[in-house]
């Protein structure tokens, strides 16, 4: 299977064992900070402390990032690169470091070394002529399963394969507005994008028809036997869930993620019932925007003070090929955050979330996965997806800083 993994090719070749950045403003992944500088050596973040701190010996090269805001890179929990063939050059260079690809072919973690780190949950267990079988077909994307046995062997061949996480459908396919549900044919909403702009931007994109007749679903019974044999290998369940019968069968599985914010209007009862269980839910705001109960289903999630962290399906139309300030945007006004809220379910909470605590943030021993912009986010968000510096695990790989030897 061919990767579209080249980003080397853009990195600046930095002839240098250490790095020294300057920043009048550094958020570390929890907290912003002034006036900061941060030590990179050997792909990881060596010191952070005030600039005069550091010696002229202390790194071999520097850039002075001036009246910026240093940040981790951001990790995007819901995407769909590979399946879509989405540019991973295109993704790193616009701010997001690392990728969950969820739904698609399977393989070890990689990358995150000059390139995108990729994390995969492989292909969607599912039923029989079920979503998204009956959208889209099962290679590479869907396994099916009739029984627990099945369900069972399905999640260990995945795991055996690299997958960080399980995912399953449960998806009756009656949510007006979700792209999965109805035919979506708009315009990206930011052109500007490059890249991201030419033809691939609407590749495998959909027509599906829309009747009255429900999608095969999978059954309590094999759900909880998904859920079971994923804890027994160290692995969460994340459920692509849209409205409330399937939310039911999650909930009463024990179903670790719901890979969206539900679709359709979810009864308080049944997200309260989440939230009591210490689900995650990935947001996707975005890309559900046209969904009818998406706002209040956020909007009571974040009165419940359940966990919402940033998602939000690269690949689909309409969303940009790396950082998505709209997502953010979402996250204050309906998921009633503040901007560093927004940041931290972007960066630090999606790193521990992974099960990786120092991913995502700015501390020492964490991963240099770094992006910068000029000014202040407050002020700017939309710069987010431009980052005029973008580093992965030490390697720059856009600099319009210039740099000092």
């Amino acid at each position: 299977m061919g990767m579209l993994f080249s980003v080397q090719i853009y990195a600046q070749k930095v002839d240098s064992a250490s790095l020294l950045l300057h920043a009048a403003q550094v958020f570390d992944g929890n907290e912003m900070h002034s006036d900061l500088s941060v030590l990179v050596k050997d792909g990881h973040i060596a010191k952070i402390g005030p600039r005069h701190s550091f010696g002229s010996g202390d790194a071999t090269a520097v850039i002075d990032l001036g009246n910026a805001t240093l940040l981790p890179g951001f990790i995007e929990l819901h995407a769909h690169l590979t399946f879509q063939k989405v540019s991973a050059d295109a993704v790193l260079r616009h701010g997001v470091t690392t990728v969950r690809d969820v739904g698609g072919p399977v393989h070890q973690p990689y990358g995150g070394d000059g390139s995108l780190r990729v994390l995969t949950s492989g292909q969607i267990i599912t039923a029989p002529q079920g979503y998204p079988i009956v959208t889209m077909g099962a290679r590479d994307l869907a396994i099916p399963v009739a029984t627990e046995a099945e369900a069972r062997g399905a999640v260990r061949h995945l795991i055996s394969q690299g997958a960080v996480i399980i995912k399953i459908a449960l998806e009756p396919g009656r949510e007006a507005g979700a792209p999965w549900s109805l035919h979506h044919d708009h315009a990206h909403h930011d052109s500007a994008h490059g890249a991201q702009a030419d033809s691939h931007l609407h590749a495998h994109t959909h027509a599906i028809p829309h009747d009255q007749s429900d999608w095969p679903m999978l059954p309590e019974s094999i759900v909880r036997a998904v859920v079971d044999e994923a804890h027994r290998n160290q692995r969460k369940v994340s459920a692509h869930v849209a409205e409330s019968s399937g939310v039911q069968v999650a909930l009463n599985a024990g179903v670790d993620e719901w890979a969206h914010m539900p679709c359709n209007l979810i009864p308080e009862s049944l997200l309260k019932q989440a939230r009591a269980q210490n689900v995650t839910i990935i947001s996707t705001l975005d890309t559900l925007s046209k969904c009818s109960g998406v706002a209040h289903n956020t909007a009571v999630w974040a009165d419940l003070g359940g966990e919402l962290l940033y998602g939000t399906e690269i690949a689909h139309p309409d969303i940009p090929w790396g950082i998505d300030a709209q997502e953010l945007m979402y996250l204050m006004h309906q998921g009633k955050m503040k901007l560093l809220d927004a940041l931290r379910a972007a960066t630090a909470k999606a790193g521990q979330h992974l099960g990786i605590p120092l991913l995502g943030t700015i501390r020492p021993g964490a991963p240099a996965d770094l992006i910068a912009i000029r000014g202040n986010p407050e002020q700017q968000l939309k710069q987010l997806e431009y980052p005029d510096l973008v580093i992965s695990g030490g390697q720059v790989i856009v600099n319009h800083f210039g740099l000092q030897q």
